[in-house]
C-alpha cells in the first residue's frame, strides 16, 4: 500500500467519526418532533 492510500483510509476514517459525533450531537440537544420537520424540508 502507497503511502497517499494509507493517507486517505485514515482521513475518510476521521471524517466518518467527526461526522457522527456532530450528529449525535445535533440530535441531543433537540427534541426528534423539531429536528424530523428541519430533516424534513425539501430544497
Amino acid at each position: 500500500m502507497e503511502t497517499w492510500q494509507a493517507i486517505m483510509i485514515i482521513f475518510i476514517v476521521f471524517a466518518v467519526v467527526i461526522g457522527n459525533l456532530v450528529l449525535l450531537k445535533h440530535t441531543a440537544n433537540m427534541p426528534f418532533k423539531k429536528s424530523s420537520k428541519k430533516i424534513t424540508k425539501k430544497p
